[in-house]
């Protein structure tokens, strides 16, 4: 009998090109999710009557947008750049969807933040005593507002990253949001943690223990329930991030329950938990990064596809093409069934949807670059 195959590569050199993106894209990934998770905690310790938790959350938003902000531009090389993105509005991109989404939220947040400032610095009287007293009320508009945009804001990066044919990312399309969304919850708590009284921030506690439940069970998928593709996660660099993000999360949320009552517990609660949010996220773009490089995690799970369509569908299927060569042609540029698309020599994700190009990232990165 023939031996069964064995995998192999064209000199183990990548299937798919690895994101050009740097570790400034991380950083963005954790400043953007910060900024999401202070405008949360804003918004409600304003609508609680809690002013330490508002200001904390309302400083800390607008600072953490404005990281993630020059992160981004940073790796887009020059501002034009984002400005270019914001000429059009595509709802099918999440690239353009997010340039938006900054923004408008940038724009609540920095509102919101002045609001807190104002008192400071505008007089009680005269034209700008008339804008200082309006403040209280457009501050709480606009912090809503920036609320309201926190979700989109803390998840579509998560969505950002599944969209690209690296394959762990994509594969995790399911539980990002979910990683991305804890995560950015948990970090919004811990600045209540650091920044408020005791007496306070009791919101803050419940947030960072909702946060860290939410990010931990969707990164134990992550990590464990992909098969194959969970493996960069638990190897490596990323691997030890993602431990020791794991590890600082659970401190950081028991900290913030048990130590309500004093202010230095609950302070290091809330560095634990900024360190750990931080790891969560370089981890996770240290994951992808890994298994793009590595051609058996794109054509071992194509294989494991295609064996399980085949047998799926009584041995009937198999993949499409010209003859009987199992690929399609580089001039048809189509996928197949086994979720393998060829066009021009390169070989795409196995979505087949066309939103990966042939150097294994998004359409909407080449876009900005």
């Amino acid at each position: 009998m023939v031996p069964e195959a064995e995998f192999r590569s064209y000199y183990n050199r990548p299937i798919v090109k690895a994101a050009v993106w740097k570790h400034d894209i991380a950083a963005y990934l954790f400043t953007g999710g910060l900024a999401a998770g202070s405008a949360l905690l804003g918004a409600g310790g304003d609508l609680t009557g809690r002013p330490a938790l508002r200001r904390a959350g309302r400083l800390a938003a607008l600072g953490a947008i404005g990281a993630s902000t020059y992160f981004l531009i940073a790796d887009l090389g020059r501002p034009a750049r984002f400005h270019h993105m914001l000429r059009i509005a595509r709802p099918t991109s999440p690239m353009s969807m997010g340039t938006w989404i900054l923004s408008a939220f940038g724009g609540a947040a920095g509102v919101a933040a002045a609001a807190e400032i104002a008192p400071a610095l505008l007089p009680e009287r005269g034209l700008l005593g008339l804008v200082r007293r309006a403040m209280p009320l457009t501050g709480r508009a606009t912090g809503i507002a920036a609320a309201a945009a926190a979700p989109a804001l803390a998840t579509y990066t998560a969505v950002l990253l599944a969209d690209t044919a690296t394959p762990s990312w994509h594969e995790a399309y399911p539980e990002l949001p979910f990683v991305f969304g804890g995560s950015a919850l948990a970090s919004g708590a811990a600045v209540g943690l650091i920044a408020a009284p005791v007496a306070q921030n009791g919101p803050a506690a419940r947030l960072a223990v909702a946060g860290a439940v939410i990010e931990q069970i969707a990164a134990h998928r992550v990590e464990h329930g992909m098969g194959l593709l969970s493996e960069p996660y638990r190897q490596g660099r990323a691997g030890k991030l993602l431990k020791v993000s794991r590890a600082l999360t659970i401190a950081g949320a028991v900290g913030a329950v048990l130590g309500r009552r004093s202010r230095v517990v609950s302070a290091l609660s809330g560095v634990a938990l900024l360190a750990a949010s931080a790891a969560t996220r370089f981890g996770i773009f240290d994951g992808g990064i890994a298994s793009a490089r590595d051609p058996k995690y794109t054509v071992i799970p194509q294989r494991a596809r295609l064996a399980d369509r085949t047998a799926g569908s009584g041995g009937t299927g198999g993949l499409a093409g010209a003859g009987s060569s199992g690929v399609t042609g580089a001039s048809a540029g189509t996928p197949a069934a086994g979720g393998i698309a060829v066009t021009g020599g390169a070989v795409l994700g196995d979505r087949g949807d066309g939103t990966a190009d042939a150097a294994g990232h998004s359409a909407d990165d080449d876009s900005v670059r």
